[in-house]
């Protein structure tokens, strides 16, 4: 059919635009005049001139042209317009074709007075009746008319003003005024017409019979040779009446309107006729499509199930929300005969839209298992719809680019016209999110959101497609472990449900710094989770201890990285011999450590001692305490049997206030006295050892720590400290001045006042002799110092540890 055709409709000629030949086109209308003239059409001028463009969700852009527009051609009872229409693909209109369109209508039966209710102008046309008194005159020059009156033109048949009637005044505009303020003014040789847009100054809004009307009163002034003729160019139309209730349109229209029948005296009925989209339907028509015409007394009404054939439904977007709208382009024409008019012709055409109703929107999900696909269903939607854009993990994608990502959209039209958009993705699309659910099942969720616009208004409107699939297909994790002399091994070998879990041990993530810092093994090739740790080690517990074997077991737990929920829990235990825990070196010097057993967790492993409660452990972590003295010290007892001499001791804990330990771990180190060594040596008379009093000045300091690392000491602006009772405080004494290493630095005695005084009593010896003091529940316990950056004369520094007190009389406080 071409991308444009023609359809005459009484005084109206429609031009339809092809909506498949003008598709994905920007397009631009213009009205060509006699002369050639392409005029590009806007709004203002469209309800000047007589055109109106419609756009239709379901069918093509209608152009309508009334026969009296501003460029018509009129030939007899023939008139002709011409437009123009220029359509490129990209909006600056770049590369358009262009296409001309020529239509001719015959329309020869006029009214004496036809009114044309538009949805943009209002148009009222009537018969130029001149006395045949006047036609028997002759002509006057047409200098005389300058001379007279120089506003009018002297063109025979020329409209000079126009007078409008407003209840406060009358107001005339001579015909160039009037063409400014929007008004369109034409005459042919029988008729003269106004067009008023229904925004025009001068329009009043009028009631009757509860309808409200755009009215304008006026009357128009034209010259016919030497005389002025007035005719009344009044106006009318409804701009409301219409209801919707029980899923009907009532559309009620009064028959006879005052504005319109100034002076009548005498109506009469002649015709009512009605339809859509400009087409009148008969009696049979309306019936089978369910509508009612009621032509009474004094209305006309009109009945539209909503939904109903001739309309169209539309998509509306509400505050972001999808929704739809029932549109229908009803007209109605009603003819009737006063004694002052003859016959009136009044064509009504009504545009009407229903209120926005919400409409929920379909989304399916159909896993294709075989191809491993996810087909998203989202739909049905009106024709109007389109998908321009998805957002998936915070990336905005236009459809057209969405196949680079995995995603395959498709459109599934049905025989109504409505479409759905279905989305492919793969399982295994970066987008879709992987996660373990039980057993072998895994959760495929697709998390898109989608951007929709409509045409021809461009409203957007998005909507959000979680979509889950479950799946068999979990690969989980299986694990060996196995222990050598010093080690427990752990090796986890990867399946397709952890890619997000984290290795921790209890509440502790194993990060590889984590495991450099105490000497774990940590290594994760993709495949395999390897992890090593030593048997005497701060997460290793510790859960049976025999004479002949201990029971040591590593436990990990694999939790989400993302919401820390545990996943899977994994555990290697091993045998190991209590030799493990001890040395007895050849000379004499004994090493051994003392592990915390599970159940013993409030058992503090810094708290643990020999038989001389004075030998503590030289090394301390929160499962395991480190013991190095010699046989000779410590309160270890020997034993001589035969050809091996025992010597035995024990690990103890105490709890404070009370004699009775609660661990006991007794050890025992056997040498054989067979075992000779020859040694040459010879015995010199070397002078005893003498210790002579010298006489110097020393440097000394004191200084009070903030933790047990003696990293960091309190400065002077943060004393007063605040100590709790029984809070550790850890002192250090550091000989300063002189820095020789022939010194060692020993504390004789040690003691607290109530004050800043040395010499204020009451006193409480912290030290005496060298020795805490055994009198202390809470005993002063001697730190050892190693060298460092900071300590370059180990020997030059004391480190002791005691508990925070008070000083009391009776059960009074002593305050300073």
């Amino acid at each position: 059919t071409g991308p444009m055709s023609s359809e005459c409709l009484g005084n109206l000629l429609r031009i339809m635009l092809s909506a498949e030949y003008f598709e994905n086109e920007y397009v631009s209308l213009s009205i060509v005049d006699q002369s050639g003239t392409a005029w590009e059409l806007d709004e203002a001028m469209a309800a000047q001139c007589g055109y109106r463009v419609t756009y239709s969700t379901w069918s093509s852009t209608e152009f309508r042209a009334s026969a009296l527009s501003c460029h018509s051609h009129l030939e007899k009872d023939v008139f002709t317009v011409t437009i123009q229409i220029k359509a490129s693909p990209t909006p600056d209109m770049s590369n358009a074709t262009t296409h001309l369109k020529s239509a001719s209508c015959h329309y020869g039966l006029w009214r004496p007075r036809e009114l044309i209710c538009e949805s943009n102008y209002m148009e009222v046309s009537v018969r130029r009746d001149v006395p045949q008194t006047i036609k028997d005159f002759v002509q006057d020059e047409p200098e005389d008319w300058t001379l007279v009156f120089p506003e009018a033109k002297a063109e025979e048949a020329s409209i000079w003003q126009i007078v409008f009637h407003q209840p406060e005044e009358k107001r005339a505009l001579l015909v160039s005024n009037a063409w400014s303020a929007g008004y369109g003014l034409n005459t042919t040789n029988s008729r003269v017409l106004l067009r008023v847009p229904y925004t025009a100054a001068q329009v009043q809004l009028v009631k009757d019979q509860g309808i409200t009307f755009s009215v304008l009163r006026s009357s128009t002034f034209y010259k016919y040779q030497w005389v002025i003729l007035m005719v009344d160019t009044t106006v009318a139309c409804p701009v409301d009446g219409v209801d919707y209730t029980n899923k009907t349109i009532t559309w009620t229209v009064p028959k006879y309107i005052p504005p319109l029948s100034a002076g009548v005296t005498s109506f009469k009925d002649v015709l009512v006729e009605a339809g859509v989209d400009l087409h009148k339907l008969s009696a049979k028509e309306m019936a089978s499509r369910k509508y009612v015409l009621l032509n009474e007394l004094n209305v006309i009404t009109m009945k539209i199930p909503i939904g109903a054939e001739g309309g169209y439904y539309k998509t509306s977007v509400n505050n972001g929300q999808l929704g739809a709208k029932y549109s229908i382009s009803l007209f109605l024409e009603h003819q009737w005969e006063d004694n002052k008019w003859g016959l009136t012709k009044h064509t009504i055409i009504k545009e009407i839209e229903t209120p926005f109703e919400q409409a929920e929107v379909a989304i399916t999900n159909n896993l294709n298992l075989s191809s491993r696909l996810m087909n998203v269903t989202v739909g049905t939607f009106l024709p109007d719809v389109e998908l321009v854009n998805l957002t998936f993990e915070g990336v905005d994608v236009s459809a057209s680019e969405a196949v680079q990502h995995g995603y395959l959209i498709h459109r599934a039209r049905y025989a109504n016209g409505s479409k759905a958009f279905v989305i492919q993705v793969p399982l295994d699309a970066p987008s879709v999110k992987k996660e373990y659910m039980r057993e072998d099942m895994r959760a495929y969720t697709l998390n898109v959101t989608l951007t929709f616009i409509t045409h021809p208004s461009s409203e957007t409107f998005v909507i959000p497609v979680i979509a889950l699939s479950a799946v068999k297909d979990a690969v989980l994790l299986s694990a060996r472990g196995f222990c050598d002399g010093r080690n427990l091994h752990l090796t986890i070998t990867h399946g397709n449900v952890d890619q997000n879990w984290l290795p921790f041990i209890s509440d502790w993530h194993l990060t590889p710094e984590a495991a450099q810092k105490y000497n774990y093994s940590l290594r994760d090739n993709g495949t395999h989770l390897a992890i090593s740790v030593p048997f005497l080690s701060s997460h290793v517990n510790y859960e049976g201890f025999h004479t002949s074997a201990i029971k040591a077991s590593f436990y990990l737990t694999l939790k989400d990285g993302i919401t820390l929920a545990q996943r899977r829990d994994f555990s290697v235990s091993c045998i190991f011999s209590p030799s493990e825990l001890i040395q007895c070196l050849p000379n004499g010097t004994v090493i051994i450590t003392a592990i915390k057993l599970g159940g013993d967790e409030d058992l503090d492993t810094g708290l643990l001692v020999l038989r001389d409660r004075q030998c503590k452990p030289s090394q301390v972590t929160e499962k395991t305490a480190t013991f190095k003295f010699s046989v000779n010290t410590c309160g270890t007892s020997r034993k001589f049997n035969g050809t091996t001499m025992t010597y035995e001791n024990e690990v103890l804990y105490f709890r404070p206030g009370n004699d009775t330990p609660i661990y006991q771990l007794k050890l025992l180190c056997s040498y054989a006295v067979e075992q000779t060594v020859d040694v040459r040596y010879e015995s010199k008379k070397n002078p005893p050892p003498s210790i002579k009093p010298g006489f110097g000045c020393l440097a000394l300091s004191l200084k009070l720590f903030k933790e047990k690392s003696y990293s960091e000491p309190y400065q002077e602006s943060e004393y007063p400290v605040v100590k709790y009772l029984r809070e550790a405080l850890y002192f250090e004494v550091e000989l300063l001045q002189p820095k020789d290493a022939r010194l060692d630095l020993n504390l004789y005695d040690c003691w607290a006042t109530n004050s800043q005084s040395q010499n204020s009593l009451p006193q409480w010896h912290i030290l005496i002799h060298g020795c805490e003091n055994n009198k202390d529940s809470y005993r002063t316990v001697f730190h050892k110092v190693n060298y460092s950056l900071r300590v370059k004369f180990p020997q030059h520094l004391k480190r002791f540890e005691l508990r925070m007190f008070a000083f009391v009389q009776g059960t009074s406080l002593l305050q300073e």
